[in-house]
């Protein structure tokens, strides 16, 4: 019976765990290059990549997906179920995924640790406080927060308008009566009154910045370049100018530094950053991806959302920011989000209904041709859930090879690594024999402009993209600056192609409206705000917060 079966964190919590020191240990990883956090995590420091640095590197294996639904689809489970996979059938395989963030894990998606027999653990560690990597970045960014109003205070030296300040507050989880407030209020010696609001801390710039430097010199000069507001004729003033970058690169030296921890199978997982792919770049961190690279013949990274998203920002900013050549992209599809796709409400999926799967693989077609537009070899990943049908999955499965598209059913959440061998010999056996020859969409010198229509055009499927008269006054004064060679992180809803989100499946004969942009200098990418997306996201009606307890002995549960 489907409601006689386990829950993740039950499964989660009955693993056989290696202790840390013996697992890092069979890795290679020398007992001073590893820093224990309890039994089973721990940060690999900066000598291990030192040492490692003329070790090739293995070949970076993304996972995508097409537009998910609001629950989510499994992105992780895959990946990680594939690590796990690839080490069953003998090929050394490191698998690199983003840290959970309180915002969803307390809200509606839930954490981003795998499900089912496919899971990273400790998992309510993972999920929850982890190795405070998180809570370091909220520091950081509030430190900075702390001292632009405390120089104001103090005589503003440098003429800071408290109109133009664009450094917000962050918090980690997801509090929209705190999406805008007034600071300063009491008198003066409480500081200048002004306006101020909070975003969540995955969308802060040091998030970004953290997972984008190669090195704790790389984080300490991109720190130093962060915008944290104007003066009153405009002239950008960033943290270096406030003297700031040392303080905050002695918050982030821990963080910087990737977690290691393991599968249930005990497959080697490395868990560090977690940008979101709406708001940000949705990519865990150069510095752990290469870490694997050195450590695995072969890595199974993910990128948050559907390849509109994440992929296309691993493609275009971060392989830039890490020297990566990825091999290959698993397109990963489930047979409930194309019928939501195909036009079946939210809680009718669990129904058969082959007629409406059948209308939504418009939209898996879309991304199959996005990440050939990157010229990448490809294998779509169907990963099965409890409710499917024999007749719905051999409906997606004939489909993908009437249209020429690699595809495997993925069974891991139920399986493991077990559930994912076809796929994982397909991955191998394409790696192996197709030819590639990646490049990104885009290069850095051509106009803001052409690049966001690129991304519009070709990724989304729109006839191009318009600008807010606000946007256009933002791209003179971006080429003013210098500052137009730089990727383009677009933000932009996960649940639709389109800047709409109840623009399902393929729409098609839509433009997408930049309303705003933002410089993010120190993570080195510009930012193009879409529809209604917001850096600080509300928790639903009932939010997986009130599911959740801790027993007399301490142990977790309704975590998931």
């Amino acid at each position: 019976m489907v409601n006689e079966v386990k829950s993740d964190i039950e499964i989660a919590q009955e693993a056989d765990m290696i202790k840390i020191q013996e697992f890092a240990s069979r890795l290679g990883i020398k007992e001073d290059e590893l820093e224990p956090y309890g039994h089973y995590k721990g940060k690999i420091s900066y000598s291990f990549m030192d040492r490692m640095k003329d070790q090739p590197n293995g070949h970076t294996v993304l996972v995508t997906a097409i537009n998910p639904t609001p629950a989510g689809e499994g992105k992780s489970t895959v990946t990680v179920g594939l690590g796990q996979a690839m080490n069953k059938i003998g090929k050394n395989t490191v698998i690199a995924l983003r840290e959970p963030s309180l915002g969803p894990t307390m809200g509606v998606k839930g954490g981003a640790a795998g499900g089912g027999r496919s899971q990273v653990v400790p998992m309510e560690d993972i999920n929850l406080h982890f190795t405070g990597d998180i809570h370091a970045i909220t520091t950081a960014h509030n430190a900075l927060s702390a001292l632009i109003d405390n120089h104001i205070h103090r005589g503003n030296e440098l003429s800071i308008d408290v109109r133009r300040i664009s450094w917000k507050r962050v918090v980690d989880l997801n509090d929209r009566a705190l999406r805008n407030v007034t600071v300063g209020m009491g008198g003066p010696l409480h500081g200048m009154p002004r306006e101020d609001g909070f975003d969540i801390t995955v969308a802060s710039e040091i998030m970004a910045v953290l997972c984008l430097a190669s090195s704790l010199s790389d984080l300490k000069k991109r720190l130093a370049a962060i915008v944290i507001g104007y003066t009153a004729d405009q002239a950008p003033i960033t943290v270096h100018d406030l003297e700031a970058e040392g303080a905050l690169t002695v918050l982030l030296k821990e963080a910087i530094k990737p977690n290691l921890v393991q599968t249930l199978e005990n497959t080697p997982a490395l868990i560090h950053g977690g940008p979101f792919a709406n708001i940000a770049h949705g990519c865990n961190s150069v510095t752990a991806t290469n870490m694997a690279r050195k450590l695995g013949d072969y890595v199974i990274t993910e990128a948050g959302f559907g390849a509109d998203l994440g992929a296309e920002k691993f493609l275009n900013i971060k392989t830039r920011a890490g020297g990566i050549d990825p091999s290959l992209v698993v397109i990963v599809a489930t047979v409930r989000a194309l019928k939501m796709h195909g036009g079946v409400a939210k809680d009718h999926l669990k129904a058969e209904n082959v007629e409406a799967l059948k209308k939504g693989l418009a939209n898996l077609k879309k991304h199959v041709e996005t990440i050939e537009a990157y010229n990448l070899p490809h294998v779509v990943a169907i990963n099965k859930f409890v409710h499917d049908t024999d007749e719905e999955i051999q409906t997606l499965k004939q489909w993908c090879e009437d249209q020429g598209i690699n595809v495997e059913l993925a069974d891991v959440w139920a399986q493991g690594g077990e559930g994912g061998k076809d796929l994982a010999s397909k991955v191998v056996s394409e790696i192996e024999n197709s030819k590639h020859s990646f490049k990104p969409l885009y290069t850095l010198q051509e106009p803001v402009k052409e690049k966001i229509n690129k991304i519009a055009r070709t990724v989304y499927g729109a006839n191009g993209a318009t600008f807010s008269a606000e946007a256009e006054k933002q791209l003179d004064f971006f080429a003013e600056n210098g500052w137009t060679d730089l990727p383009v992180c677009m933000a932009k809803t996960q649940y639709s192609l389109s800047d709409d989100p109840g623009k399902i499946g393929r729409p098609e004969g839509f433009t997408i409206h930049i309303r705003e942009l933002r410089p993010s200098l120190g993570a080195g990418f510009l930012v193009a705000l879409t529809g209604n997306i917001m850096t600080m996201p509300g928790l639903p009606k009932r939010p997986a917060a009130m599911n959740m307890d801790v027993d007399d002995n301490g142990k977790t549960v309704g975590l998931f």
